[in-house]
């Protein structure tokens, strides 16, 4: 199922909750922290008692040898409260810390195999950028908020309440007074939160749209190029660009009004305690530590206030960034391992393949067939070429034998098991794909062969790499086998990339062989020598070829002509010629002249 492109957003920070299961590993961790976190609370609300106490017992008693040890004992009871302070907070903003970068990382990492395990529809509706906005830019977000924003809250949270506990003990009269003045601060300021998490989320997809535009460009930077479209991608981007840049102006500005409310409240709030506390002094009613008591306390829960309207607005932001990933891991691919899936041992014997009835349309164009009634069978170690207009449905049997979709119709047999009754990895192990687009990985050119088999040995990519005739243009280049082969295999040819690709569809060694037009991009020296490397590899192997140069397909066991998702011909390029059918003339304008 794609995610959705934009939706609207929920209205509170409980989508937060759906980190839980990534959180819940590390509960000893988050015990220690919260420990840690009580101790350093508890010590910064001891500092105001020991103060007021060093205010009242030292500089207002008498200057004799007993005060003046009675006042270097307060000041270092000060001194082991802020040692305690120091160290507890040490200890909790590391654990914190780790904490944030570790659920990141398991976040990051299961969203990331979760997207590889969905099916081409996904992408079909989810732009690539996307996905890498979500990997990132969201993921930061998280990562901001569990490994510093909601630890800070939580600390302030604890403390303001401590404190607002301490003032109701020390001086009750004037409390009740504050509190009144904090839920006029706190109750507007939360609803006014929620339209700044709005704006949060609407300023995340914006940045998102611009992300998918630049990946979606600099994947294609020749085309661009070549259509001298760089000012125009440039200027699509820039609109992109600057709407995120509007919904984030809004979205600051609607934090700026939030943060000047809380700070303008939480002032209100320590100015009426430090007034009330002051004529309490005046009356009687309050001793001069006290009154310094009372003002620390009353700073304390001022600034614990003002910091949990910052977090608060963190917290917004990282719901929208959280409702966004659980959106991708929600993602369910509609093409999956059955449960009790049928298993398939390996084989090195060719396989056998039938195909029954199949009908298919892709979920993007649910009115035109891709296939209609196709059936064919394909006996073991047969070599078979599927020929045909473009459009006929040659690569979308391909991604069907893969299942990379399943048909709305029919069914496909390897050896005798419907595929859909196999575990995915039991059945793609089983095949071989060279794709007419070589797939080119930014690593070294023996890692690209070795994909094909990760525990190949050395000499088995070397052996699969001559067999592919890439042995001397891998040799030739400065690192030799470990050359890095650049983005996208950039450093080669087009001939060069396919035979890395051929060398490694060798390696696999599966029993069905999947070639889409593997020799279109080699010329006719490179061609005559894969084309020969081919027909050795074939040998053992169940062969499918997709081929629009029919020369490449005449000495195939047999040749099957498709045209709107049927079969239409079918034999040897000879006798498929004398039909005089659609082969004939699809050959006639290949060889003509």
């Amino acid at each position: 199922m794609p995610i959705p492109q934009q939706r609207p957003a929920a209205g509170a920070p409980r989508s937060l909750s759906g980190l839980r299961p990534f959180v819940r590993p590390y509960r000893g961790r988050i015990a220690a922290a919260i420990a840690l976190l009580a101790l350093a609370s508890v010590a910064t609300l001891l500092f105001p008692l020991a103060l007021g106490r060093l205010i009242d017992a030292g500089l207002a008693a008498s200057s004799d040898a007993a005060a003046a040890q009675a006042l270097q004992r307060h000041f270092l009871a000060l001194f082991g409260v802020a040692v305690a302070l120091g160290v507890f907070s040490a200890g909790r903003f590391y654990l914190v810390s780790w904490l944030g970068e570790r659920v990141t990382a398991d976040l990051r990492n299961a969203v990331y195999a979760h997207v590889l395990r969905q099916s081409p529809e996904f992408f079909e509706t989810t732009q690539t950028g996307e996905v890498l906005s979500r990997l990132t830019t969201d993921t930061t977000l998280v990562q901001t908020v569990v490994g510093s924003s909601f630890s800070l809250g939580l600390r302030n949270a604890v403390m303001g309440l401590g404190a607002l506990a301490m003032l109701v003990w020390t001086h009750p009269g004037v409390m009740g007074q504050v509190l009144l003045v904090l839920l006029l601060v706190v109750l507007p300021a939360m609803a006014f939160g929620r339209r700044v998490r709005r704006l949060s989320r609407a300023s995340q997809d914006r940045v998102a749209d611009s992300s998918a535009i630049a990946a979606e460009v600099l994947d294609a930077v020749p085309v661009v190029q070549s259509y001298t479209a760089e000012a125009r991608e440039a200027a699509r981007f820039d609109r992109a660009t600057e709407q995120a840049f509007a919904t984030s102006v809004r979205r600051n500005r609607a934090r700026a009004l939030l943060v000047a409310f809380v700070i303008i409240g939480t002032a209100a709030l320590l100015l009426w305690a430090l007034y009330q506390g002051t004529q309490a002094v005046l009356g009687g009613r309050m001793t001069p530590g006290q009154l310094g008591q009372t003002v620390v306390y009353a700073v304390i829960l001022a600034g614990s206030v003002a910091v949990l309207g910052e977090v608060y607005g963190d917290l917004l932001r990282a719901a929208g960034a959280t409702e966004r990933l659980m959106e991708l891991l929600q993602a369910s691919s509609p093409v999956r391992s059955p449960d009790g899936a049928a298993s398939l041992a390996p084989s090195a014997k060719p396989s056998a393949l039938r195909i029954e009835g199949l009908r298919f349309h892709y979920p993007s164009r649910p009115d035109t067939p891709a296939l209609a009634d196709l059936t064919l069978d394909i006996r073991p170690g047969e070599t078979v070429a599927l020929v045909g207009p473009s459009g006929a449905g040659k690569s979308t049997l391909f991604q069907l034998l893969l299942r990379f979709y399943d048909p709305q119709q029919g069914r496909l047999l390897l050896d005798g098991v419907p595929i859909a009754s196999l575990r995915l990895a039991d059945l793609r192990d089983r095949i071989a794909l060279v794709p007419q687009d070589p797939v080119i990985f930014s690593a070294s050119a023996r890692e690209n062969i070795r994909y094909g088999r990760p525990g190949a040995s050395d000499e088995e990519v070397l052996a699969a790499a001559r067999g592919a005739y890439a042995h001397d243009f891998i040799g030739a280049l400065p690192g030799g086998y470990d050359s890095f082969l650049g983005e996208r295999g950039v450093r080669l040819s087009g001939g060069q990339r396919q035979r890395i690709a051929i060398a490694r569809a060798m390696l696999k060694a599966a029993p069905l062989l999947l070639l889409d037009e593997a020799t279109s991009a080699l010329d006719a020296q490179s061609e005559r020598m894969v084309q020969a490397a081919l027909e050795s590899a074939m040998r053992g192997r169940t062969t499918l070829v997709i081929a629009h140069r029919l020369a490449t397909v005449q000495k195939a066991d047999r040749i099957v002509v498709l045209d709107h998702g049927r079969v239409v011909e079918q034999g040897r390029h000879e006798e498929l010629l004398a039909a005089g059918g659609l082969y004939a003339r699809l050959a006639g304008l290949q060889f003509v002249g």
